[in-house]
Formats: C-alpha cells, sequence, structure tokens
C-alpha cells in the first residue's frame, strides 16, 4: 500500500528544545504506521554536531523506534539513494539553513529527499528542518546577525516562519517580507507547534504546548493578515 506524501513541519520544541516532552517526536512517528519505525537524524544544518546526534539518540532510544543518522561528513555509504529510502521518517535538526541547502545540493540528497517525499518517508525536522520543505523561509543563516528571506527546497508552497514566539524578531520581519512582496504567503508556527502536511496540503497543526499556535500569514490588500490556525495540544490525549 503506497503512504501518502507528508512533512511535518516543526517552529520548534522537540527532541532538541524539550527533551522532558517528546510529543512531537512521538507524532512523527505515529505517521509512518511501522510496527518499529526507522527514524534517521539529519544534521546537517549543525554541520553534524556530535552533541546534536547524541541528544537525537538519547531521546529517541526511549521511543519505539530504531534510530539512525545520516552525516554528510561521514557519510555511512556511497549509496544515499538506497540509505534513505530504507528509513520510515527523515528527522532534519535546526543550524544553518543556507549550509544545509548548499551541502544537500552538492551531494544530490535534495533530489533524494523529494524521492523519498513522494514514496512515503515521513519528512519531518525543526527550525532549519521546518524551512527546507518549503518553497521560501525566513532565516537567520543568510545575513550573519540578521534575519532575511531564504529559497528552500520548495516541496511545499509558499513561505515558512520557525521559532514564532520563540524568538522576538521572527513575526516582524515575516510580516515586513510578506508586505514587500519578498516572501509569498504562508505558515508560522510558535515554539513547540507543527504543520502536518498531506501532500501539499496541511492537514492538521498539533502541538507539544498548550498554548503553542500556528498561523497562516498572506497579504491582504496593503495589509499582513495573520489567522490562527486550529492547533490540537498532543497533551490532551495522553
Amino acid at each position: 500500500m503506497t503512504r501518502p506524501p507528508q512533512i511535518v513541519a516543526m517552529g520548534g520544541g522537540g527532541f532538541s528544545m524539550e527533551p522532558e516532552n517528546l510529543l512531537l517526536d512521538r507524532f512523527v512517528l505515529s505517521l509512518s504506521k511501522a510496527a518499529t519505525p526507522k527514524v534517521c537524524f539529519v544534521g546537517t544544518a549543525s554541520g553534524d554536531a556530535e552533541s546534536y546526534v547524541d541528544r537525537f539518540y538519547a531521546s529517541f532510544r526511549t521511543l519505539n523506534c530504531s534510530p539512525r543518522d545520516l552525516s554528510l561528513f561521514k557519510p555511512p555509504t556511497a549509496d544515499l539513494l538506497s540509505f534513505v529510502m530504507d528509513q520510515d521518517a527523515i528527522y532534519v535538526g535546526g543550524g544553518n539553513t543556507r549550509n544545509l541547502m548548499a551541502l544537500w545540493r552538492e551531494w544530490g540528497l535534495d533530489a533524494i529527499f523529494r524521492h523519498a517525499w513522494l514514496e512515503g518517508v515521513v519528512m519531518a525536522g525543526i527550525s532549519a528542518g521546518s524551512l527546507c520543505w518549503f518553497h521560501q523561509g525566513v532565516s537567520d543563516s543568510v545575513i550573519p546577525g540578521d534575519l532575511a528571506p531564504i529559497e528552500c527546497m520548495g516541496l511545499l508552497p509558499g513561505s515558512n516562519c520557525p521559532h514564532y514566539d520563540g524568538e522576538p524578531g521572527r513575526r516582524p520581519a515575516y510580516h515586513l517580507f510578506v508586505r514587500q512582496g519578498r516572501l509569498t504567503a504562508g505558515y508560522a508556527a510558535d515554539d513547540g507547534a507543527a504543520l502536518h502536511f498531506v501532500g501539499g496540503k496541511l492537514e492538521r497543526v498539533v502541538s507539544s504546548r498548550a498554548t503553542a499556535k500556528a498561523y497562516s500569514v498572506r497579504l491582504v490588500g496593503n495589509e499582513v493578515e495573520e489567522v490562527v490556525l486550529k492547533t490540537d495540544w498532543l497533551g490532551s490525549a495522553a
């Protein structure tokens, strides 16, 4: 049975920001429908920082899954396509989105991930790992010390802004870029909120924090319209 293309774009949260609260991580695993999902962490955006990879394993070894990681600095195999296609879920960490995109293109990993997504491997990530799936986004990796628009993979249409409530400059920067026409309409997510897409359509918004939300953001006339999206707190079912 063919699985639909799915992406979980997290504004923040997950094992790297709240290791005591793995609700979003459990949600990602649940989407694969595998009895013991194979989940692969991709830490390209952090330069495959060893401490980040270690935190991934520390958290995911407590869950019902088979964790592994993919480093482009120490590739596990020359056949990255087969390696990726053997996974049930890909989980992309945060860090420098610009460097992530450059390295993925150099290694052909962007095309591999596109293929895997279309074949039903669940794609997920936080911050840079959220931005990368969209056409555009708000990033702090383009201009050192500042926020700017960035072009990404385009698996999902429109733009994205993570850390919407976690970093004070994110919301005003996103509004400004949309107003200026430098970013198209899209979605923003607070830390602890995640956008679940099936195909290119937003299916659901979930959160690991009762107050975390996601938003649609677009230009209406000369003003930016921000609409709070219905968000399901995963803790309510815990």
